[in-house]
């Protein structure tokens, strides 16, 4: 994957090439939106302007034959990454991809309103057979608030893919800039991440009460859940590498995530929200460190 950035960064033809070409094929839209990412990391939004079109460009054919996921990846990590750029802050980063998340649900819920109606009612007319007595067992209403809210969840779970795919986009784009310009820089960086009690406490109120507010509103429930997860696997990283355990333990936890996803990540939300009250990994006195103007560097 060095290769591959190495060839980017040596011109505006290779890069062209590159993202146009990554862009156009299926399933490798991802790497064309980290190469445009990588870019605009390095050469800023007016000098990579020439390769943001390359990507653009195929991303648009694809929308236009009915597929917009590839046009919100790929712009959704162009925005991520001048964010990221122009603030150097990876918080930033979390809270602009809620918005690339809402923009994205409206849009796939205007483009595939006809899908989502069908998965809805699919899911309404199996619910005794995937919930047996409990579905049974509850109140009329509580069955209508509940499938209700069917649609607006599902809409949110498929524009929290295009948000997990554009920080996952932006996120190699950072490693691949660290990789040819600053070395190890990637991995200090993302193991720094951390959210203020406040920013975690308001996704996480987010995430419970959005239903409560209206039945529409509970789109925000899976976006919100996005910069947990980061937070949450920053956390695991940053104690991994405090206590130098090695790499077996990141390889575990993500086989464990991939296979156990759903049981493994509401845990790595807790984990991210109490981190940001306790601060497991003391970057708050870290960075009270490093801001101390009587700070020697040593």
């Amino acid at each position: 994957m060095r290769a591959l950035a190495e060839y980017i960064m040596r011109g505006r033809k290779q890069a062209a090439l590159t993202v146009g070409l990554t862009t156009a094929l299926p399933l490798l839209f991802w790497i064309g939106a980290a190469g445009a990412s990588l870019v605009l990391l390095r050469k800023g939004a007016g000098q990579s302007a020439n390769t943001v079109v390359w990507a653009l460009i195929p991303a648009v054919i694809w929308a236009l034959y009915g597929d917009p996921y590839v046009v919100m990846v790929v712009g959704g990590s162009l925005v991520l990454a001048y964010v990221l750029r122009e603030s150097m802050s990876w918080l930033r980063v979390l809270l602009t991809s809620l918005l690339v998340g809402l923009v994205s649900a409206w849009v796939l819920s205007v483009v595939f309103a006809d899908f989502i109606g069908e998965v809805r009612q699919a899911l309404e007319q199996n619910m005794t057979a995937v919930l047996g007595d409990a579905w049974q067992q509850l109140d009329a209403s509580v069955q209508d608030s509940l499938l209700e809210l069917l649609g607006p969840v599902l809409t949110g779970l498929m524009a929290a893919v295009v948000q997990m795919l554009a920080l996952a986009a932006l996120a190699l784009a950072r490693y691949w800039q660290a990789a040819l310009y600053n070395p190890g820089g990637f991995g200090q960086e993302f193991r720094s991440i951390r959210l203020p009690a406040a920013v975690a406490g308001l996704l996480v109120l987010g995430m419970l009460l959005a239903p409560r507010v209206s039945a529409q509103a509970a789109i925000i429930m899976p976006l919100c859940a996005i910069p947990l997860g980061v937070a949450g696997m920053a956390l695991v990283h940053g104690v991994v590498a405090r206590h130098k355990m090695g790499r077996l333990p990141l390889i575990g936890f993500y086989v464990g995530m991939f296979l156990f996803l759903q049981l493994l990540y509401p845990l790595l939300v807790i984990l991210a929200l109490a981190d940001s009250v306790f601060d497991f990994r003391g970057l708050r006195a870290l960075e009270k460190n490093n801001a101390d103007p009587t700070d020697n560097g040593e």
